[in-house]
């Protein structure tokens, strides 16, 4: 049987969630977890999609097969009580056979940090910046990311992907006391896309870009153009959604 698994973790212990040769990743601590609790030889689990390292996840999903009846609520709560404190699983449940992590999410969405201040609270779990931010500006920028468009300009090079189109349906900056939070919606992401936006917004936000050479950089398609990545601590992936008829 197909089943679902909706995980969080923190991800500084972590060379993202792809299984590498040479460097711990979530999805081999999670596989090697599967394995051992449910008595099978080896388990390969498919995500939603790869986070990089450093990156924080609020809630990602897995799929996994299970040739036996679970019970779903025990088995969650066996890995919980063996996986290590910085990833947790929220919860667990059958789909049909059909249904896909990855190919049948129609959404994800991604929040990235920006602390106002130092403190050692958040050192992990944000990037520091004490200057202050033209939000305004920088989210008239944001607007322009709006729609379905060619985003190579904020992609990895030397990506294996059919094509660099992505349909962003939300992106905002939000502002409180202490934090710069920067929200953004789409059916997919390229790798490194949200982290190359994110720092290419900060230009504005300096004062060292204006809006009109943000949509430069969109047109040109050439990640050259685009600012450097935004430090990985303070990215999270939020939020995956899918049909309501995946589940079995």
């Amino acid at each position: 049987m197909r089943y679902f698994f909706e995980v969080s973790y923190h991800g500084k212990n972590y060379h993202g969630w792809q299984r590498q040769n040479n460097a711990i990743s979530v999805q081999q601590v999670l596989e090697e977890a599967l394995a051992l609790l449910t008595g099978v030889d080896t388990i390969v689990i498919t995500g939603s999609g790869r986070t990089d390292t450093g990156v924080h996840c609020k809630q990602q999903f897995f799929h996994a097969e299970i040739e036996k009846n679970i019970d779903c609520g025990k088995l969650q709560y066996n890995l919980n009580s063996y996986l290590p404190e910085d990833i947790s699983i929220n919860s667990i449940f059958a789909v049909n056979e059909e249904a896909h992590a990855r190919f049948s999410a129609v959404s994800r969405s991604y929040e990235y940090h920006v602390s106002k201040k130092k403190t050692p609270f958040f050192k992990d779990m944000s990037h520091v910046y004490v200057k202050p931010l033209d939000i305004t500006t920088m989210n008239e920028a944001a607007t322009l990311l709006i729609g379905d468009k060619d985003f190579e300009a904020f992609s990895k090079v030397k990506t294996d992907v059919n094509n660099f189109n992505c349909d962003i349906t939300y992106a905002k900056w939000e502002e409180d006391e202490n934090f710069y939070v920067f929200h953004i919606s789409a059916n997919r992401f390229l790798r490194g896309m949200v982290r190359a936006i994110v720092g290419t917004l900060f230009q504005i936000g300096m004062g060292k870009m204006s809006v009109d050479q943000f949509a430069e950089i969109i047109e040109s398609k050439d990640r050259r153009n685009a600012g450097a990545a935004a430090p990985a601590q303070g990215l999270f992936l939020t939020r995956v959604k899918y049909p309501d008829d995946i589940v079995n």
